[in-house]
């Protein structure tokens, strides 16, 4: 009996770690151990709650790891239908907070962001479809693509949460683009962009001024935008956030002020200091060196996803891992930029480190789309 236990045991174990790509696992792991680490200074009495989201992430990971890539494609449209269908029951039902609409309540205990579902049933739905259309890809089937990402994308955007709903458009347009979408319709798009960044820098003044609206924008966005032009103009108010960040991150120096030994973290001056701006604690904390450390994981995790990337085995899992991989980059040039003050704030989180739930659930099954794209191309 002992050793008929000690058979199943040792057939049980590689088939629990067959899905997992080692040199992934062992990146998200360093990354999540910092998190860990930077939490247990910045907010300690969230410590156990960010402990049991690592944990739901991993298994998460796990189970998602473990569907073939192909199957997964398979169930897209599904995930894609249930993450259109929860973001109108936000609208119709959702719980408001902070101003805004974005949350389900499931019962008295669970909270969800439907939002943060389309950032895997986006690149999931596209890929799918570029798939089944490999042969024929054409203008017809890139402007089929912009609707699907415009739905939810307006749905999101609605709330509002600008923030999720550039990570969405990206998560999608990154799939549209490794899809092959002509460069003569990306350069106008580029050409346009840029030109209306620049009018904006140079009529900031006027731009900014009290009463003037911008077309499709909130208020508050066009205060971001013009909080990052000058955020002196209210710095007690929409620039605080910005000018305390930028305050942490210089005072950390090359080696930092040690653990928990941020004046800004821990006298309290700098605003969200364990979500949207945790990559200022870590600045000031830990300084120029483990600003280096968290880049370096950073590189090495893109690194790692471009690889498995190359080598899928199908168009789908090619397009929908490059397209994963782009959203950790967006996630993490987004966020290091809000907080160092070279972008708007806009709510983005810093990947596998920021505290929060569904975020972090949400990477990391990111991490167990690259795991099963990588098992497809052991298994071919």
């Amino acid at each position: 009996m002992n050793r008929r236990r000690r058979t199943h045991a040792a057939q049980l174990i590689p088939a629990l770690v067959r899905p997992i790509d080692p040199p992934l696992f062992l990146i998200l792991i360093a990354l999540l151990a910092y998190a860990t680490l930077i939490m247990a200074s910045a907010a300690p009495e969230l410590f156990m709650k960010h402990i049991g989201n690592v944990c739901l992430s991993l298994l998460g990971m796990w189970i998602v790891a473990s569907i073939p890539t192909r199957r997964l494609l398979t169930l897209a449209p599904l995930f894609y239908i249930i993450g259109i269908a929860l973001l109108v029951a936000v609208h119709l039902f959702g719980t408001i907070s902070k101003g805004a609409q974005r949350w389900l309540e499931i019962g008295t205990i669970v909270r969800i962001q439907p939002s943060e579902i389309m950032k895997i049933a986006m690149p999931l739905m596209l890929a799918w479809f570029f798939q089944k259309r490999e042969n024929f890809i054409g203008w017809g089937e890139f402007l089929l693509a912009v609707l699907l990402i415009a739905v939810p994308a307006y749905l999101i955007v609605k709330q509002p949460d600008l923030g999720t709903t550039i990570l969405v458009c990206s998560s999608g347009l990154f799939v549209v683009f490794f899809a092959g979408l002509p460069w003569k319709l990306i350069v106008p798009v580029a050409l346009a962009g840029m030109a209306v960044i620049a009018a904006i820098g140079i009529s900031g003044d006027e731009l900014c001024k009290p009463g003037v609206k911008w077309p499709g924008l909130h208020d508050y966005q066009k205060d971001r935008v013009c909080t990052l032009l000058d955020p002196t103009r209210d710095e007690l108010g929409k620039g605080f956030h910005t000018i305390q960040s930028t305050i942490a991150i210089g005072s950390g120096g090359f080696l930092g002020k040690g653990w928990r030994q941020g004046t800004q973290t821990h006298l309290a001056f700098l605003p969200e200091r364990h979500t949207d701006f945790i990559f200022a604690v870590i600045s000031e904390e830990f300084g120029y060196l483990g600003v280096l450390v968290l880049l370096g994981l950073y590189v090495a995790l893109l690194a790692r996803g471009f690889m498995i990337a190359a080598s899928a085995a199908t168009l789908g899992a090619k397009l929908v891992a490059g397209a994963t991989t782009m959203v950790f980059f967006t996630y993490m040039f987004v966020n290091i930029g809000m907080v160092s003050g070279i972008l708007p704030v806009v709510g983005i989180p810093l990947p596998f480190i920021s505290y929060g739930g569904t975020a972090v659930v949400t990477l990391c099954l990111g991490i167990g789309i690259l795991m099963g794209a990588r098992r497809n191309v052991q298994e071919r």
